[in-house]
């Protein structure tokens, strides 16, 4: 087996039961203990405590600046120029999938389309010809992510990237990026995410260390009171931030039980826009859409948030919204109502 330091993680090129090995039994875990999988029905307020997702919001400039200093061996792994590649996930997972692929296809890195796990086998996907497909799963246990990379031919590299590597992503993967130091207490994704988001941006090219700064202010700042507690909030966001947007609409959602929703900017006009009132914040990410479409939407009455900073820093600004409103609603933003840190089938 091959490893070379990837931070306090560890970057895989071996395949299967290897990995479990070095993982294995034994050896005193350092990451962070995690919460019980168990799901609130309820999503009771946290008592005396801050909540979890808040310190890994704060958390997420070291992590990226961590995942930075560790892309001479991420390169190792992630696909090169010229494959074509999948890249697929759940929930959280997938958003950050969307914005992959888009930022890998823009970046002119090669052909590279985007899926939800649970849509990649019943629909055919895996029959199309890929070179890569990757998995991103940050417990590394979820159902519909294993099966997509279990059915997949022997002729396609499967490369996982996940916080823990002793578990099934193991098996499943021939290869596998473990960022086991942004894993998370909270059920509700923030830190993990984004720090794969920074991995592959800056594969691809992407600037990185601005970002950074753009998120160390974003934390430091007051969240601004007009985006808590609203009724209704849209994210628009453009190429890439397409991913982010959804992202931001499911931090809502999870978090604060929130109505929530997220667009194409130009896309907003048909349709959607027809919903937005007084008691609806609209927030078009990175300066996406145009000074028209902002007109537009005012006149609904909705209060319009119009983003400068690089989208990625202004989705650690809507974590903060969602986790602020959860706390306002009196709900616990780390246990969500009905929901689990993995979506493991019974009986599979």
């Amino acid at each position: 087996m091959r490893t070379s330091g990837f931070g306090s993680a560890l970057f895989f090129r071996v395949s299967a039961r290897a990995a479990l090995a070095a993982a294995g039994a034994g050896r005193e875990r350092t990451g962070p203990r995690r919460p019980p999988r168990q799901g609130s029905a309820k999503g009771l307020p946290v008592q005396g405590r801050q909540p979890y997702a808040l310190a890994e919001i704060a958390s997420q400039p070291d992590c990226w600046s961590r995942a930075l200093d560790s892309m001479t061996d991420a390169a190792k792994v992630l696909p090169g120029r010229g494959e074509r590649v999948a890249v697929i996930g759940c929930g959280t997972s997938w958003h950050m999938a969307t914005a992959i692929a888009i930022a890998r296809q823009v970046a002119g890195l090669g052909e590279t389309d985007a899926y939800p796990a649970s849509e990649f086998l019943s629909s055919g996907l895996d029959a199309r010809p890929y070179d890569t497909v990757i998995a991103v799963t940050r417990s590394g246990t979820t159902t519909e992510v294993l099966d997509a990379l279990q059915g997949l031919p022997r002729s396609v590299r499967k490369v996982g990237i996940t916080a823990d590597a002793a578990t099934p992503i193991a098996e499943a993967a021939d290869q596998l990026l473990v960022l086991d130091y942004a894993d998370e207490q909270s059920v509700v994704q923030t830190r993990f995410a984004t720090t794969v988001l920074t991995l592959a941006r800056a594969h691809f090219g992407h600037d990185l260390r601005p970002v950074i700064e753009q998120a160390r202010a974003a934390l430091a700042a007051d969240v601004d009171q007009r985006m808590l507690n609203r009724a209704h909030y849209v994210f628009l966001g453009h190429g890439w931030a397409v991913g982010v947007a959804r992202e931001a609409a499911l931090k809502v959602q999870e978090a604060a039980s929130a109505w929530s929703e997220a667009y194409p900017p130009m896309e907003y006009r048909h349709g959607p826009i027809a919903v937005a009132s007084e008691n609806s914040v609209v927030w078009l990410l990175g300066a996406a859409g145009d000074g028209a479409l902002a007109s537009d939407i005012r006149r609904t009455g909705a209060t319009v948030i119009e983003g400068e900073a690089d989208p990625q820093a202004e989705l650690v600004v809507a974590q903060r919204v969602a986790v602020t409103t959860a706390e306002i609603r009196g709900l616990d933003p780390d246990r969500p109502r009905f929901l689990d840190r993995s979506v493991v089938q019974a009986g599979r």
